[in-house]
């Protein structure tokens, strides 16, 4: 186990051990503890009782979030013609067809997040192997895969995340910064719970949300009580 900083070991002793927070407490605490110098990203970890090994189990999305998630999105268009000209109006930061294709598959990849339109699929389909494990593939069922590329490209530079449980039936999702307000980290992080109970596969048993956990890049862990389904800017 790697060994504590002395600014961790003080943050650490400001969370009460085996304490579950009320969202809004959660995030104050992690404002308070949060000591970089730098806007660290603040993330939300949902543990939940599903087995992805089964298909029907799969748990994959996108949410926006109603502050944004303070990241700023470099999306690449995989688009001709007047979709193309759509993009760059929109704010792409890359847009191109078979150059882009050629590029990607030289190992240039200088963009966050991917949009297609759907002539363009049977190209870029052959980028499977490198986008997609980095999760840059487009997606017809997460919206990236449209022929309205204006509205995908809004969407994702204004705070479109995406949320996809591990092997493990773990979400871990992006919440905002430690720069955002208590109140808007809490009604982002309300989103999110919002959506993964509202995307529960039909098939799974038991106790959904197991137990949630938010977290800066360089403070300990959290733990939300996964009771507090509503009122997520309110003091319990």
């Amino acid at each position: 186990m790697a060994k504590l900083t002395k600014k961790q070991k003080i943050a650490a002793e400001k969370i009460e051990e085996g304490k579950l927070y009320a969202p809004i407490d959660a995030f104050k605490t992690i404002k308070e503890i949060a000591s970089a110098n730098f806007d660290e990203t603040v993330e939300g970890h949902f543990r939940l009782g599903i087995d992805t090994r089964q298909a029907d189990q799969q748990l994959r999305g996108m949410v926006s979030l109603p502050n944004g998630s303070g990241k700023t999105v470099r999306v690449a268009v995989f688009a001709e013609g007047e979709a193309a000209r759509a993009a760059e109006e929109a704010g792409a930061d890359i847009v191109g067809s078979a150059e882009l294709i050629e590029d990607i598959q030289k190992g240039i990849i200088n963009f966050d997040a991917t949009v297609a339109t759907p002539d363009q699929m049977s190209k870029v389909g052959r980028l499977g192997r490198v986008l997609g494990p980095r999760g840059l593939m487009p997606n017809p069922k997460l919206g990236t895969v449209t022929n309205d590329v204006a509205k995908a490209i809004k969407e994702l530079k204004g705070g479109r995340v995406e949320y996809r449980a591990d092997r493990y039936g773990i979400c871990h999702v992006v919440l905002g910064k430690t720069s955002f307000t208590p109140e808007q980290l809490a009604e982002n992080y309300g989103a999110i719970y919002d959506e993964i109970i509202r995307m529960k596969p039909a098939s799974a048993k038991g106790r959904y949300v197991k137990s949630i956990n938010v977290a800066s890049t360089m403070s300990p862990s959290i733990s939300v009580d996964p009771s507090v389904q509503r009122n997520y800017t309110q003091e319990a």
